[in-house]
């Protein structure tokens, strides 16, 4: 473990589902037209991406962009199809078991729905307990206490431990899963749309206990949503993408007030503002392309009104335009 490392850095990180080995016969087959090609969705492409210790990071954007499989990612619960993954500045697949296993408790993941997310078939405490008994982080004896002292950090009365989740309200139940993740000891938590679910004044709530946690135990989150608003409230930085590829990423403030890139901006447009009858709501052009058949070049060129023949053919690097502030747009080229 390094401390002066980032504790979560994914270098080159591509997805692919569907995707298999050929077989010995495929090729023949598919050329008889007897088999069909396998339909592989290209749900991340080739992005880079640094959370440092103590640090909130946003990651936003349009239903199908693939921040949910890069979530995933970064908490090891998939592996890429390329790339790769390092964690307190050791690389993952150079890691043996028990340090696997140190990495996957150090990372936890709060899933969007709490419902789905939990065992019907277990009562609360043995949810929030189940981890910490198979890791044997704390004696049988003190159990209990410590699922009690997890609830409670969460917001949830420790009493209710031995009810089931059906028991519960939305808001209690993401607590729960809340609580669950916070009784391995995490230094980071990847919080997947954890509060797209809820009712407007239960996602305060929750999006309150976030940052006072983070203030006690000096937790790191990426932060998924596409809700720019409680973006802006919560993270420190930014990062943009737009199916399957990091557009633009930059401080909050930054990406907030001066954003570079045509998606970003076209995002921005969309956010509900009080003052919406002064100016002109205009929504982004077009559909999202297929994952399954991408397009060539910029895969943004299709919706963008600034779209050149270069951005058609040549795909556009991440380049910085201001202090920590990177785009990947050709326009920047002509500036």
């Amino acid at each position: 473990m390094n401390p002066t490392a980032p504790l979560v850095e994914l270098k080159g990180i591509s997805h692919r589902f569907g995707e298999r080995a050929p077989g010995l016969f495929d090729g023949i087959l598919q050329g008889l037209r007897l088999q069909r090609e396998p339909a592989v969705t290209h749900a991340v492409d080739g992005v880079d991406l640094v959370v440092g210790r103590g640090e909130v990071v946003g990651l936003v954007g349009e239903s199908g962009c693939g921040k949910s499989t890069l979530g995933r990612i970064a908490a090891g619960l998939l592996a890429p199809s390329e790339g790769s993954r390092r964690v307190n500045g050791v690389e993952a697949a150079a890691m043996s078991r028990r340090q696997q296993r140190q990495a996957r408790l150090k990372i936890q993941l709060i899933f969007q729905d709490p419902y789905a997310s939990l065992n019907p078939r277990l009562r609360v405490t043995e949810i929030v307990g189940e981890a910490v008994r198979t890791h044997d982080l704390v004696p049988q004896s003190e159990l209990d206490d410590y699922v009690c002292a997890q609830l409670q950090r969460a917001g949830l009365n420790p009493a209710l431990r031995g009810r089931y989740p059906h028991q519960f309200s939305g808001g209690q139940r993401q607590r729960i899963g809340i609580a669950r993740a916070l009784a391995v000891n995490p230094d980071m938590l990847v919080c997947d749309e954890a509060v797209a679910a809820l009712d407007v004044s239960i996602q305060a709530q929750i999006l309150n206990l976030f940052m006072d946690l983070r203030e006690q135990l000096n937790l790191t989150y990426l932060f998924i949503s596409h809700d720019l608003g409680v973006v802006e409230h919560l993270s420190d930085r930014v990062v943009v993408m737009y199916l399957g590829r990091v557009v633009e990423t930059a401080p909050v403030a930054e990406i907030f007030h001066h954003p570079n890139h045509p998606y970003t901006k076209a995002l921005l447009d969309e956010v509900p503002r009080i003052d919406v009858r002064r100016r002109a709501f205009s929504a982004v052009k077009g559909e999202i392309p297929s994952p399954l058949a991408p397009p060539s070049g910029c895969h943004f060129h299709p919706r963008c009104p600034y779209a050149m023949p270069r951005c058609r053919v040549e795909r556009p690097e991440l380049k910085s335009v201001a202090p920590g502030h990177l785009s990947a747009c050709h326009l920047n080229d002509q500036a």
